[in-house]
């Protein structure tokens, strides 16, 4: 739900909107997620809550086990913190268990799902991506989603059989649709082709205008549910968006807030569909039933945007900071 409100008879409208819920933050500025500890993890609140993002999933990427296990105890640390701040919604593993579509992944460090390891996951992980096309991927995917982790598929050149079948298992998302995957061909239509055909997945996009073609961001909203993500990483260079030696995508700068203005400035999507890509879908995919709409009983996390749709304030609980 979003609503108009004017806080003065003279003074411009505000829009309200449901908080923006983001499952995939990397890291921001400085600060990567996977090395985050004490004062980082406020510095990131304080810029989570600029863009009117009131939960979210940070993300960690390929790495060897033991150096994610690290991480998560961080993590679960930095969501007990009191005070107006996002929601921790949980952790995001993309990776290390992903196919033929690595990207800005280190092949080396890419391994078979290990099935003893997931089912040891701390609670704090909410999702994990992996590639359908993985050795044992749907033991894997059957077993986190009994454990009630949300399975996304990515980072993959999977046939659209393969793909079809890891939904069968378990997997309600698609991360950052064309992005770390095989392409859409008409007799072969893959990961994609999957993705965008079945009603029971959500595809994730980064909107930044650079990772996907305004166009295929208004097609994939007409054929889809939609989760805007960021994949925000840390990142202090220059040029478009952050890449390899290379100039493969490794991540980008983006914001939540700039996501929905380019999707409606840019890629002629309703500013309704805009917002529940940024707030409501995330928030149900999640199990976050409190957040995502404006409704009684929900929890007061809020964004007020400005008739431009740059954040004017956020609140989380119905608190704002200061």
């Amino acid at each position: 739900m979003i609503t108009a409100l004017e806080h003065e008879p003279d003074a411009p409208t505000r829009i309200l909107c449901p908080g923006f819920v983001d499952v995939q933050v990397n890291g921001i500025g400085r600060i990567d997620v996977a090395t985050a500890d004490g004062s980082d993890w406020d510095e990131l609140d304080t810029q989570l809550l600029a863009q009117g993002v009131t939960a979210w999933c940070p993300t960690l990427v390929s790495a060897p086990l033991g150096r994610i296990d690290a991480a998560l105890e961080r993590m679960a640390v930095a969501a007990t913190r009191e005070g107006v701040r996002p929601r921790m919604a949980g952790a995001h593993l993309e990776g290390p268990f992903l196919g033929g579509a690595p990207g800005a992944h280190p092949p080396e460090l890419i391994i078979p799902p290990d099935l003893d390891w997931l089912a040891s996951l701390p609670h704090i992980v909410r999702l994990v991506t992996l590639a359908p096309e993985a050795a044992r991927a749907g033991e894997a995917i059957e077993l986190l989603t009994a454990r009630g982790v949300l399975v996304s598929l990515g980072h993959s050149t999977a046939t659209y059989e393969q793909a079809v079948a890891a939904v069968d298992a378990g997997a309600r998302l698609v991360t950052h649709c064309f992005n770390g995957m095989g392409p859409l061909h008409h007799r072969v239509p893959g990961l994609i082709g999957a993705a965008l055909t079945d009603e029971r997945v959500v595809v994730s996009l980064i909107a930044d205008l650079i990772h996907v073609h305004p166009a295929i961001v208004n097609l994939v909203f007409r054929a889809q549910r939609v989760a805007l993500v960021t994949d925000a990483v840390a990142w202090a260079g220059g040029g478009d968006a952050p890449r390899l030696p290379n100039g493969t995508l490794m991540g980008s700068t983006l914001t939540a807030d700039a996501a929905v203005r380019n999707v409606v400035h840019h890629c002629q999507v309703a500013l309704t569909d805009a917002v529940r890509a940024a707030s409501t879908t995330p928030a149900e995919l999640l199990g976050l039933h409190d957040c995502g709409r404006i409704a009684l009983g929900a929890r007061a996390d809020l964004v007020a945007l400005t008739p431009d749709l740059t954040v004017e304030q956020t609140w989380v609980g119905g608190r704002t900071r200061g």
